[in-house]
């Protein structure tokens, strides 16, 4: 019989390789569909499905009492980690390769490091510090200066700001689930549910209403209600057992899963070079991501840095 670690570990690998799904099913749903619009029918979705979820499990009473400074934050979260980073990750997945985002996206883990220096007063050790160089170096490889026309400056530019939005989105999201002003899933039902509604109002006013074909509608409820809303559950109850190093580190393992399944599903091939820099900075996220300090327990808000 499994421990209940070991089982544990277990699950949040599932977890982790049903969010690297995510990606090869965004990059076929975006054949026809557009992104913005994509993206905020997929959390709109979620939302109403978390929704009656928390209305069950907490009630809404609680979010009535909530003072002005914490909507505020509830806000500002919504619209940095969905609306702002989702987007940029879909927009980013219509012009570039699923295996090259997820390399850009990888840098999340090392901004975060960076930004909790100034933020939280989270100094990096010496590990962390060479995880940063070495991804940095396994990223100046993937991308040979000398091969960059090969890739759109469009996806580029939308990966890179969604990097930023969700470096700051996932410091900001520690920061509101250490103060504690809500539960982690009221955290996210209301956050997701702010930044689905701005994306669905941007997405229609740039890119219309589309039509939906019944492929379509598969990818967005699957999306919605196994990705998003019972990995998210599962994920919540998984951090009642890992530590925060365990998860982070299982979480990180997305940069290995995503090339694989894209391989496989997308026929997205890599070279020596680009494998070698993928490698690299695959090492690099990791390193950075198994923090010196002694491990402990955390709850989480759903805002994780790959979460997808």
């Amino acid at each position: 019989m499994m421990s209940t670690h070991l089982t544990a570990v277990l699950q949040a690998l599932f977890v982790v390789i049903l969010w690297a799904t995510s990606w090869v099913l965004i990059k076929i749903g975006l054949q026809d569909l557009p992104p913005l619009t994509f993206a905020g029918l997929r959390y709109a979705l979620a939302f109403l499905i978390l929704l009656p979820v928390l209305t069950w499990r907490q009630g809404l009473g609680a979010l009535a009492k909530l003072p002005g400074w914490a909507w505020r934050r509830l806000v500002l979260l919504g619209v940095l980690f969905y609306a702002a980073t989702q987007g940029a990750m879909f927009v980013a997945l219509a012009h570039l390769p699923a295996v090259t985002v997820n390399l850009l996206w990888s840098f999340s883990s090392v901004a975060v490091a960076l930004l909790g220096i100034a933020w939280l007063s989270e100094r990096p050790g010496s590990l962390q510090w060479a995880g940063i160089l070495l991804a940095a170096m396994g990223a100046v490889i993937y991308f040979n200066p000398l091969g960059l026309n090969e890739f759109s400056l469009t996806g580029i530019l939308a990966a890179v700001c969604g990097v930023a939005a969700n470096a700051v989105s996932s410091i900001l999201g520690r920061e509101v689930n250490r103060s504690e002003i809500a539960s982690p899933l009221a955290v996210t039902v209301v956050s997701m549910g702010i930044g689905a509604a701005l994306l669905l109002a941007v997405g229609i006013a740039i890119e219309g209403l589309p039509t939906l074909s019944l492929q379509s509608w598969g990818i967005l409820l699957w999306l919605a209600l196994v990705n998003t809303a019972l990995a998210f559950t599962l994920w919540n109850h998984i951090l009642r057992t890992l530590s925060a190093v365990e998860s982070s580190i299982i979480n990180g393992t997305m940069i290995i899963w995503i090339p694989i399944l894209a391989l496989l599903f997308l026929g997205e091939q890599l070279n020596g070079r680009e494998l070698l820099g993928l490698a690299a900075a695959a090492a690099g996220t990791l390193m950075v991501q198994a923090r010196t300090q002694k491990p402990r327990p955390v709850e989480s808000g759903g805002n994780s840095l790959t979460q997808t």
